[in-house]
């Protein structure tokens, strides 16, 4: 019989990776540019997730690949050059706090494009939601004139991506194991990924005699490892086992261990941004809640 409570411990596992990874991100860029850490990220990760589950590539059906590659895709590998981009110009606390959109999105796209029914409860979380957001972004660019909170927009595009990703998987790859699901990603994403590195001059004298690097290898190997291969086989076991609205329901934790992580390293955050992001978690509740 299954625990009916192995989703909660998932779900807490996965806070904790993913909401360390926005600090590993950070960490990485100081000796890496946004584009050869997202295509490092990628081709670390499918590395290990290929060797771990080669095995399981011919057990998934033909039909399943097409949405397997875009699943990659939108779950994957966009978002990891999105949320290093972002990162350039905002920071990483800022940027988990944004990432808590994702079951809010879940709940849109399931209605807009999977058919999947709102109450008047989630649709007024998602309006408290968005407001929060605009705060967030708005007080920011007020407190950090320096950032340009227009690369907010590649989190938040990011969330989409994620939130369709999750429906992708809850309602087409159901009956996959997770490791393959992970697996069968990046069978398609990480030849682009190697073509993008190799024309980011990252095999250059100068990339080598960066004394920041040996230090960016080592964060991006670690977010590599956890925070995208272990992650993501959690991750896509947790939507199978639970509601693609729980499972994108990780992201209500992850933000506290960003935060935490973000003040010791010296980020600013003011009572105001603490209030939005309130505001943000309050309207991803209220959207989780399915009676009126």
């Amino acid at each position: 019989m299954k625990n009916p409570n192995i989703k909660w411990i998932y779900l807490l596992i996965l806070s904790v990776i993913w909401g360390s990874s926005f600090i590993l991100i950070k960490k990485s860029l100081l000796g890496l540019t946004a584009y050869q850490l997202g295509a490092l990220r990628t081709i670390i990760t499918g590395a290990i997730l290929l060797l771990a589950g080669y095995n399981k590539l011919k057990t998934i059906p033909k039909a399943k690949w097409k949405w397997l590659i875009i699943s990659g895709l939108l779950g994957s590998f966009i978002p990891s050059f999105f949320f290093a981009i972002a990162e350039t110009e905002i920071d990483s606390a800022v940027a988990s706090i944004l990432n808590s959109l994702v079951p809010l999105n879940t709940i849109l796209l399931g209605f807009a494009v999977f058919k999947i029914a709102s109450t008047k409860r989630q649709v007024l979380g998602v309006i408290i939601g968005f407001l929060g957001t605009a705060i967030l972004i708005l007080k920011g660019a007020e407190l950090n004139p320096n950032q340009n909170y227009l690369y907010a927009g590649f989190v938040i595009a990011s969330t989409l991506m994620y939130a369709a990703n999750v429906n992708i998987i809850k309602r087409y790859l159901q009956d996959v194991k997770p490791l393959a699901i992970a697996a069968g990603n990046y069978v398609f994403i990480v030849i682009p990924a190697l073509i993008i590195l190799l024309f980011t001059d990252f095999f250059t004298s100068e990339t080598f005699n960066n004394p920041a690097l040996p230090n960016a290898l080592l964060y991006i190997t670690i977010l590599s490892v956890f925070g995208t291969a272990i992650a993501k086989v959690l991750f896509n076991k947790l939507v199978q086992i639970s509601t693609p609205v729980f499972a994108s329901s990780v992201t209500y934790i992850m933000p506290i261990v960003a935060l935490v992580w973000g003040v010791l390293d010296g980020e600013g955050f003011s009572y105001i941004q603490g209030l939005a992001a309130l505001l943000i978690l309050v309207g991803v509740y209220l959207s989780h809640i399915r009676k009126i």
